[in-house]
């Protein structure tokens, strides 16, 4: 680190302390919003690459069974599909199954999900929230909020993702896919997190 560098950080280190004694529960939440942030766009990389490269590895036999419930048969734009919480409609083109749906698009989505979510625990909890709360607690709760979050996410997604790949590129629409899931996602969990990571000392 040369001369200067070392002055900006210093003079950054004196200015955000000086904030903290000044306005501690605004810095707090600052602090806690930037790294909260921070590590759930990393998460959502890793996302984003399972939902765009999984489904290809899993082929295209998973992505021709359908897996879907419940079943409600829809028609938006012109274009028919079947909404459901779970799972996702056989994508075709020209007759012939794509990949990008179906159970195997399912399971990339979920496996890609909770990767994410095994990698942002503990950055969340140890680095974001510094909570010394009782681990397996917050897990257990962490993965409950998880599975709401996914059905929510899920039942918002298949009402525009059949219309997205009808007419977007896979690429395009893997982008929309983790943009829109992981920006309801984040909101959802950073309060779900203010609740589960309290700061102080392990629950008997």
């Amino acid at each position: 680190m040369n001369t200067g560098e070392a002055s900006i950080k210093a003079g950054w280190t004196k200015g955000w302390g000086n904030f903290e004694k000044k306005h501690p529960k605004l810095a707090k939440w600052l602090y806690q919003i930037f790294y909260f942030f921070v590590f759930s766009m990393g998460v959502t990389v890793i996302q984003y690459l399972f939902f765009t490269f999984m489904p290809g590895l899993l082929g295209k036999e998973l992505a021709g069974t359908e897996f879907m419930w419940p079943q409600i048969e829809l028609e938006i734009f012109g274009v028919p599909f079947t909404w459901s919480l779970l799972g996702y409609n056989v994508l075709y083109e020209g007759g012939q199954v794509v990949i990008g749906g179906g159970l195997g698009y399912f399971i990339s989505y979920e496996v890609g999900s909770f990767v994410a979510q095994c990698i942002n625990f503990p950055l969340q909890r140890n680095i974001t929230f510094k909570s010394h709360g009782n681990a397996a607690y917050q897990a257990m709760w962490y993965f409950i909020a998880w599975i709401v979050i996914s059905l929510i996410c899920n039942g918002f997604n298949n009402l525009w993702m059949p219309i997205a790949a009808a007419y977007v590129a896979p690429a395009v629409y893997n982008i929309l896919v983790t943009i829109i899931t992981g920006g309801v996602s984040m909101v959802i969990f950073f309060f779900v997190f203010k609740i589960i990571f309290p700061e102080g000392e392990a629950k008997k």
